[in-house]
């Protein structure tokens, strides 16, 4: 059976589009899935896209893009080069008004324990899970959380992103891949202009060349045939601008 997914024609189009629920940051945490885009939510669009731009700074082109998961899933990260697919969960780290004892690194590990539950080895299987953080503000250590990963992880691997500072039209952003193999978890920063809608990348910590490298392949579980689609052809593009639902969802 062949399903259509669906993405933007660039990374600045879809940047663009994005903007405005950056600049509404409640909408990222609240807001509605999008129906046009198989019930991606905002943050789930914007946290594929900050991914996409880290990578990319490392090879100097588009070479990773993404696309909505027909299927169900949060989104599919391609790397065109390699001709490989990425499925995406993502789940919200937030912090609640009973978890002021709580460090940083426990509610990352909190919201991955709660993926882990949802269905077990054989939902978490060759995906990659991205962890949207709420008050990325707050200092935390990414080294500590990657130590603190739970056993087994089930997941392929785990991202983190969340936001690092703002001003105005100026929003920068962090993305952590929980990855210690070689010595320190890479860490970049995703810094964005609204206004002129660019953005540049600067790595503090690790080596982000490495990270999608060592990522296992998904062929294993069939994704492509499944979805009928080869990262090397263009998925379905977005017809329309990002817009939210006037009804509820039932995604989870």
């Amino acid at each position: 059976m062949r399903y259509d997914a669906k993405r933007f024609k660039s990374m600045k189009i879809c940047l663009e589009e994005m903007k405005k629920f950056i600049l509404n940051g409640q909408h990222l945490f609240t807001g509605k899935p999008f129906k046009n885009f198989d019930d991606m939510r905002s943050r789930e669009v914007l946290a594929n896209w900050l991914i996409c731009a880290a990578q990319n700074s490392v090879t100097g082109s588009e070479r990773f893009t993404f696309s909505s998961d027909p299927i169900g899933g949060d989104g599919i990260i391609y790397d065109l080069g390699e001709g490989k697919p990425y499925p995406t969960e993502h789940v919200l780290a937030p912090r609640g008004p009973k978890d002021n004892g709580l460090s940083v690194e426990d509610l990352i590990i909190r919201a991955i324990q709660q993926k882990q539950t949802k269905g077990g080895a054989a939902y978490a299987s060759g995906k990659t899970l991205v962890v949207f953080l709420e008050g990325g503000d707050s200092e935390w250590f990414a080294n500590r959380a990657a130590r603190l990963l739970p056993q087994p992880l089930l997941f392929e691997a785990v991202w983190v992103v969340g936001l690092y500072r703002s001003s105005e039209a100026d929003y920068v952003y962090f993305v952590t891949s929980l990855d210690i193999d070689d010595g320190d978890a890479p860490t970049q920063l995703v810094h964005i202009d609204l206004n002129s809608i660019s953005w540049w990348v600067e790595n503090i910590q690790g080596m982000p060349s490495t990270v999608f490298a060592r990522f296992l392949p998904y062929w294993r579980v069939s994704l492509s045939e499944k979805l009928a689609l080869r990262a090397s052809e263009p998925a379905a593009q977005a017809s329309s601008a990002l817009e939210e639902p006037q009804h509820s969802s039932t995604k989870s």
